[in-house]
């Protein structure tokens, strides 16, 4: 498939992607999924309203790359406020942050594959909150590549992003 026709693609609020010209779609997350989501997607916003940037949560279109064709949703997403200009329909670039939150059933691909295509196209930071074992895992990335993890364990979630961040995940969602 190519992108023109992915995006001509009907409108849907299930997960889907394109890779490598392949269309991939996902069941709707479960509730305990979304309810993350929303927490999270709302910690960052109100981050956001002092900081500037902008937070969208899936779905919604991330183009890494045209020609490929490659076209993933992170669950959320942050844009830097110098990188609001990415924002037209759909977003064409690599956001400063994506969080992706994993759930008892797994989405679409791997997550050793995606957290290494959003590196390799500039993503800066990508959180992943592996809900199950309530653990959240902060990811650095530079030259293409993931430079460091942490974890999180308890205390405020350290980001290069979002240096003025201090809530924790115990705050957010209420429980860890």
């Amino acid at each position: 498939m190519t992108l023109l026709q992915y995006f001509n693609t009907p409108e849907t609020v299930l997960p889907s992607e394109l890779i490598d010209g392949i269309r991939y779609v996902a069941d709707a997350p479960f509730v305990s999924h979304q309810r993350v989501v929303l927490k999270l997607a709302t910690a960052l916003q109100d981050h956001a309203a002092s900081a500037g940037g902008e937070v969208l949560i899936a779905p919604v279109d991330v183009v890494l790359d045209e020609r490929r064709p490659l076209v993933l949703q992170p669950d959320l997403l942050y844009l830097a406020p110098e990188q609001t200009l990415l924002a037209l329909d759909r977003i064409y670039g690599a956001p400063a942050l994506v969080v992706e939150i994993l759930s008892p059933r797994p989405r679409i691909g791997d997550l050793n594959e995606r957290v290494a295509v959003f590196a390799q196209y500039g993503v800066r930071e990508i959180w992943v909150y592996d809900q199950p074992a309530r653990a959240l895992d902060v990811l650095s990335c530079a030259d293409g590549r993931v430079s460091s993890r942490l974890r999180i364990d308890d205390g405020p979630i350290v980001s290069a992003v979002l240096p003025r961040f201090t809530r924790s995940m115990f705050e957010i969602l209420g429980q860890w």
